[in-house]
């Protein structure tokens, strides 16, 4: 069969809700994570509580859509930050210069996304809408188009959805105080994105497969349907061979096709299968360069195996190979 093609179909994940005056939600795994209320600017006001990026073996993803075009570098006008207004945060980017992104960011009326600065470090933000924001799809989708807009040029770290701060001074003493945890892990992925893989598989059909494959399991199959009587333990047993075939043959697609990539992708992670259909839910870690060469093997590994489903997405900032857990303490 063809081999599965990289999808780019928007899928919005609600993600957590957090900072000055937001309550929190679910947010995307491996985002960094603010506390629930912005700090006042104050020394030690942030703390890293953890840091954990290329650890682990193995991944989560998102379907695409195309970005609207790449920031430029731009002088800011006095007074263009409007610093008093609440400031929603995308992601961190290494810049040492001021860079504008047009009006694209989240609001009823696209805002425009700009970087605020420490340093060579910068948080791509916009002056969020009043009241809280709830993970619609057009919220979500805005946070997500961000994201890929600036990845088209920059390595990130992106954040949950919903990361609020009440001014620009707040997320200055962020970028200060976290300043060695972030040019970490933005060492660490530069130039690097994230694919996301899910295979499925129709069970019913496999169940087939199986049992024309397996003699005990035909035989005992056959017995059942022509047995006279309660075939209840018999019933029992062909259930539980049945599952037991099932994860075995689970088990050695999900190997075979996590080996065939493992030498293309820098790391993976691995996330729990949600259905009966799913088999494999993973996220790979892929460098820029690459990014051709992991396209042509997972085409080639679609072609391998007609009776499973891939469903490939990507590029996406790397969503599940960022794990910052920020603890952000009110000044006294």
């Amino acid at each position: 069969m063809p081999g599965p093609k990289r999808k780019t179909t928007k899928t919005p994940t609600p993600a957590a809700k957090s900072g000055a005056s937001a309550k929190a939600r679910p947010r995307p795994r491996g985002a960094a994570k603010p506390s629930a209320a912005a700090p006042k600017r104050s020394a030690n006001t942030t703390q890293i509580a953890a840091l954990d990026t290329l650890d682990g073996n193995a991944v989560q993803s998102r379907p695409k859509t195309p970005a609207t075009g790449a920031g430029r570098r731009r002088a800011l006008a006095p007074g263009a930050d409007t610093a008093s207004r609440r400031k929603y945060v995308y992601c961190i980017i290494r810049s040492a210069e001021p860079v504008e992104f047009e009006s694209i960011g989240i609001g009823a009326e696209p805002a425009l996304v700009h970087t605020v600065h420490f340093k060579d470090l910068a948080a791509v933000v916009s002056d969020a809408p009043e009241g809280i924001l709830d993970p619609t799809r057009e919220n979500v989708l805005a946070h997500q188009r961000v994201n890929e807009t600036v990845m088209s040029q920059w390595t990130v770290i992106p954040m949950s959805f919903g990361t609020v701060f009440k001014t620009s001074e707040d997320i200055v003493e962020l970028l200060r105080t976290a300043y060695d945890a972030f040019s970490d892990v933005l060492e660490k992925m530069k130039d690097k994105v994230e694919f996301g893989l899910k295979v499925l598989w129709d069970r019913d059909q496999i169940i087939k497969l199986i049992e024309s494959e397996d003699e005990d399991i035909r035989r005992l199959k056959h017995e059942i349907s022509v047995q006279k009587g309660s075939t209840y333990f018999a019933r029992m047993q062909y259930g539980r061979m049945i599952d037991s075939a099932l994860q075995a043959r689970s088990e050695r697609f999900v190997a075979e096709i996590s080996e065939a990539l493992r030498a293309a992708a820098v790391a993976s992670r691995w996330n729990k299968p949600i259905g009966d259909k799913m088999i494999m839910n993973a996220a790979f870690l892929v460098s820029r360069e690459s990014e051709s060469s992991f396209d042509a093997r997972v085409k080639e590994i679609g072609t391998r195996f007609d009776n499973l489903t891939f469903k490939y997405t990507g590029p996406w900032p790397p969503y599940n190979f960022v794990n910052i857990r920020l603890k952000l303490e009110r000044a006294q």
